[in-house]
């Protein structure tokens, strides 16, 4: 796939300048800093050593006091409280954390996800039925239920109340819960609207602290589930999240659940130090596997385990259902692609059979081979259901909105959504998306981009520059891994492909404008390798790396495209 590298407008050079002298640091770290809106000691100081003083007051929150008020008066009264939450990352994580420390002050205290086949994402009324026959009085949920009016209004009349933790898009209508808490709602002026569904939670609980005069030392323990909500959903890591990341990957680092502990395991990513790419590609992956193939319930039940042997019994189950879940996401994949139409702006593609749980990673397959929104759909209890995923700078929750009249359900985000339709509407759905997102993209934004933060020369790369980009992490959108360019560098003669298909890059470069030469990987670039012969002149894009190997350290570059010097 052909990349347009789009560089970012080099910071005031005075700012840069007095940044680099009250800090001390190179040009390079001042411009990088700069970038991410970081002009003085105080914001650099709390970019780079975050604390948990910063986090906001959770009571600025609309509807808080009234969430703390029918919790406590659960808790109070001896109700019996059921935590419910969706079946991804998020919401199992969520449901984890919550579940875990209201059983610290009630002994009925239960929780539930919904089935994914039999009941379909977010509030269920399977699901309050089964609260009702089992005496629940309050339902927690989490990382859903901001749209669940009807089903809302169906517990009230059977004597249930709901308190909502969301941090989806709210409709037009606010469920009539006991209380709503979503930072997204247009009348919350709640200051940092990103946070997880677990993040929405973790507010919750911070709130009945303050109340109870519970010092925060008793919760930072669950840092370690918000953070891989954090992770797993893609939110941003800025203001309130990147500081509940920064604690909760020290907590997952230092002392992790046994759950997370085996899970870690069981994805072969035990290593000095954890990072946010290790839980987005080791560790959700497998939690979300449960869901897909089984039930999340078991995630939930990994995730509350206090015995690491009974948690590593558990993940291995986890990891069969993950390894079935990669072998339908490619067999899948390869029939999805089949359909795709490459002169059309939109790919909705649509087969009964496909397996559901699948169907949001074949979509993301999908945009990394033909880069545009995409829906793909299969069958589920007599409708269509199906999972959407956007590009760079569209709105996909927007243009679905726009063909809502034609849908049974939908919700989500501007880049990820999910929905459901009677068959007989699919083929106007396919034709009016079609028009929407045709009407509303750019072609700029049906190409994929990498934003490149500066210009390098070789000369300029060293251990202490990479060491100072290191305490920039936790990155993730927001805040991501600095990328670089080197115009004008060639090959030693030493290039070769790698890898036991032979698919990866291995280069030694050196670069015109130095007599400075590095090692350099370009994992999958095995279709790069014609630009490394002959000497030809090529560009360079990349991230810093370290290499570790047999106990040697080495710098190299992190390959993510090349092209021809023009």
């Amino acid at each position: 796939m052909n990349f347009n590298w789009k560089k970012k407008p080099l910071p005031d050079p005075n700012i840069s300048q007095s940044l680099q002298k009250e800090l001390g640091v190179s040009p390079i770290i001042a411009d990088l800093l700069v970038q991410r809106g970081i002009s003085n000691f105080q914001l650099a100081k709390q970019f780079f050593r975050p604390d948990l003083q910063q986090l906001h007051d959770p009571f600025v929150m609309q509807d808080m006091d009234k969430a703390i008020a029918r919790v406590e008066l659960a808790i109070e009264q001896g109700h019996k409280i059921l935590v419910y939450g969706d079946y991804d990352v998020d919401g199992t994580t969520s449901v984890a954390m919550m579940y875990i420390f209201l059983q610290q002050f009630s002994t009925k205290v239960s929780y539930y996800i919904p089935d994914r086949y039999k009941e379909g994402y977010g509030v269920s009324f399977q699901g309050i039925d089964y609260a009702h026959e089992n005496n629940f009085s309050l339902i927690i949920s989490l990382d859903c239920g901001i749209k669940a009016i009807d089903k809302i209004e169906y517990a009230k009349k059977k004597g249930i109340d709901f308190i909502i933790c969301d941090h989806h898009r709210p409709g037009k209508k606010i469920p009539k819960a006991v209380a709503v808490l979503d930072p997204k709602r247009i009348d919350c002026d709640y200051p940092y609207k990103e946070l997880s569904g677990c993040g929405v939670g973790f507010k919750l609980i911070q709130a009945y602290c303050i109340k109870n005069e519970i010092p925060f030392d008793k919760i930072y323990h669950l840092l370690d589930l918000l953070v891989v909500s954090i992770a797993a959903d893609i939110v941003p890591i800025t203001g309130e999240n990147r500081i509940l990341a920064y604690y909760g990957l020290q907590q997952i680092n230092d002392n992790a659940r046994p759950g997370l502990k085996a899970l870690i395991e069981q994805s072969n990513r035990k290593k000095d130090e954890l990072l946010i790419n290790d839980i987005v590609f080791g560790i959700a992956p497998r939690i979300n596997a449960a869901g897909r193939i089984d039930h999340a319930n078991k995630a939930v039940e990994l995730l509350v385990e206090t015995d690491f042997q009974q948690a590593k019994k558990l993940s291995q189950t986890i990891e069969t259902n993950n390894l079935t879940r990669k072998e339908l996401d490619q067999f899948i994949t390869t029939e999805a692609l089949s359909q795709v139409k490459p002169e059309k702006k939109s790919t909705v593609v649509f087969n009964e059979n496909w397996h559901k749980g699948v169907i949001g990673i074949v979509a993301s397959r999908i945009i990394e081979n033909f880069y545009k929104p995409t829906i793909v759909l299969t069958e589920s209890n007599g409708f269509l259901v199906g999972s959407a995923r956007s590009v760079v700078g569209f709105d996909i929750y927007e243009a679905i909105d726009q063909c809502s009249h034609l849908l049974d359900r939908f919700g989500g985000h501007k880049y990820a959504a999910g929905l459901s339709l009677k068959k007989e509407n699919l083929n106007e759905f396919v034709q009016l998306f079609e028009k929407v997102v045709k009407e509303r993209i750019s072609s700029e934004q049906l190409t994929p981009e990498i934003v490149i933060d500066r210009e390098l020369a070789f000369n300029q790369i060293d251990l202490k520059t990479y060491r100072i980009i290191k305490q920039m992490e936790p990155f993730g959108p927001g805040n991501n891994r600095p990328t670089f360019v080197t115009t004008n560098v060639f090959d030693s003669g030493f290039g070769k492909l790698i890898g036991k298909e032979n698919n990866h890059l291995k280069l030694h470069l050196k670069n015109e404008k130095s007599n400075n030469s590095i090692d350099a990987i370009g994992f999958g670039m095995f279709d790069k390798k014609d630009l490394i012969e002959d000497e030809k002149c090529f560009d360079v894009c990349y991230n810093l790396d370290l290499n570790q190997w047999n106990g040697n350290a080495n710098l190299q570059l992190r390959l993510k495209d090349m092209k021809e010097c023009l």
